[in-house]
């Protein structure tokens, strides 16, 4: 099961999961300290005289400007594309009006633009919002550019030549701003790939608990169910044959002290006998699986001592094999034994005191088959199969064989079991 499931792909989550209190509380910081960046990058840049006679010195347009830079980075991963838009307007206006500021309204620029591909999970309106910005970006640039083109101050870069001053100045602004733009593009649709990654691989980690758990869960049901089979056939078959015996030693204790006394010594030696198989069952229950695969101690070579048990105790029991005995896995020769060992005690409880049983064995080409057939009263079908019934049938299905369990017309009852090999009997040794 876990290897199927370890086969799927992750299924990708619709959203991408929402901002972390701590993720907005780092957008407050970061905008907090742009804002800090941008002020001083401001002054520094009026001081060192950046747009010469036309800058905008003025203290206080340093300050707005800073804050309406900066401060929409504050609620980024909330609002990604308004925050862009309105970075944009502010860096529209702050190069319009001269703010002698080069640096930190490219980084606010960039941060705008990188958080709308990495956090808008419309991917349709993160690509247009950031078109648009670029688009516009862009036609701003160019029309910058033409109006320094047909600028008829002398302060201006040289013009002459194909490959002028001038012309040099204007790629060089192309090709930084087509880098710019382009990464802030590219590593935002690279992180928010990269988040949903990571949103549906921890899903299909939480899958793989809870599938883990419901395994573990059935693992634990399905060894209980085995415990509880185990201990039904060992105790239900020595109680039985406890039961018969001492009726029978209770029968002729007054007038046959010794036959009574041989009937006790049968009790003595049943219970012998289930201590030991409860003690075998137990310790295999504690050995590692792969040293017990069919998780019991009883193997199809001790049909004959069950069939012997059986005739000790009051059931006349014949046993034919019929075949060449061949080699079967231990979960089948368990299973196989203890199907019989139920219906022998079945027979022994349901059939009466003239009942008689007929266990036979074949090994066919491509199958085992067991059929124990009883005789005495005829027992209808119960409307709700007992526990017995229910055990065999669970043992022909773990085994992969079918179970024919059901009363005959002339009396007593009819169990048989046949479990298909997996290959031909002719190629397994004895």
């Amino acid at each position: 099961m876990s290897d199927l499931a370890s086969a799927r792909p992750a299924r990708r989550p619709a959203r991408r999961p929402a901002p972390t209190a701590g993720e907005l509380r780092n957008d407050v910081w970061l905008a907090g300290a742009l804002f800090v960046a941008a002020v001083i990058s401001t002054a520094l840049g009026s001081v060192a005289g950046v747009y010469g006679d036309d800058a905008n010195a003025g203290m206080q347009w340093a300050l707005l400007y800073s804050l309406g830079l900066t401060a929409p980075l504050a609620v980024r991963r909330r609002f990604p594309a308004v925050v862009v838009l309105a970075i944009a307007l502010v860096f529209f206006a702050g190069v319009t009006f001269r703010i002698p500021d080069l640096y930190v309204s490219n980084i606010a620029m960039f941060i705008a633009m990188y958080t709308v591909g990495a956090w808008v999970d419309d991917r349709r309106r993160a690509m247009w919002v950031r078109v648009g910005v670029i688009v516009a970006m862009f036609v701003w640039l160019i029309v910058t550019m033409f109006q320094a083109a047909i600028d008829p101050s002398d302060e201006a870069l040289s013009q002459a030549g194909l490959f002028s001053p001038f012309a040099a100045m204007l790629l060089i602004q192309l090709l930084v701003n087509a880098g710019f733009f382009g990464g802030a593009y590219y590593m935002g649709d690279r992180a928010y790939a990269a988040a949903m990654s990571r949103a549906a691989l921890e899903e299909r980690t939480h899958e793989l608990e809870r599938e883990r758990e419901v395994t573990a869960a059935q693992a634990v049901a399905l060894d209980r169910v085995r415990i509880a089979r185990e201990l039904h056939d060992v105790v239900a078959h020595h109680v039985s044959a406890m039961g018969v015996q001492a009726g029978a030693a209770r029968a002729v204790l007054d007038r046959d002290p010794d036959a009574a006394r041989g009937a006790l010594r049968g009790v003595e030696a049943s219970a012998r006998s289930a201590l030991v198989e409860l003690r075998q069952l137990l310790e295999t229950l504690r050995t590692s699986g792969g040293d017990a695969e069919g998780g019991s101690t009883v193997h199809l070579s001790a049909l004959a001592d069950l069939v012997a048990h059986a005739n000790d105790n009051g059931l006349p029991t014949t046993l034919t094999i019929v075949g060449d005995a061949v080699h079967l896995p231990e979960l089948v020769q368990v299973n196989v034994y203890r199907v019989a060992q139920e219906a022998l005690t079945n027979a022994r409880r349901h059939g009466g005191p003239d009942a008689a049983a007929d266990v036979r064995l074949r090994y066919a080409p491509d199958a085992v088959e067991l059929e124990v057939v009883n005789s005495g009263r005829a027992v209808a079908a119960p409307m709700r199969p007992g526990l017995g019934l229910v055990g065999m049938r669970e043992r022909a299905a773990a085994s992969g064989g079918e179970l024919k369990a059901a009363p005959r017309a002339r009396g007593g009852f009819l169990v048989r079991l046949r479990v298909p090999l997996a290959v031909p009997a002719e190629a397994v040794g004895a």
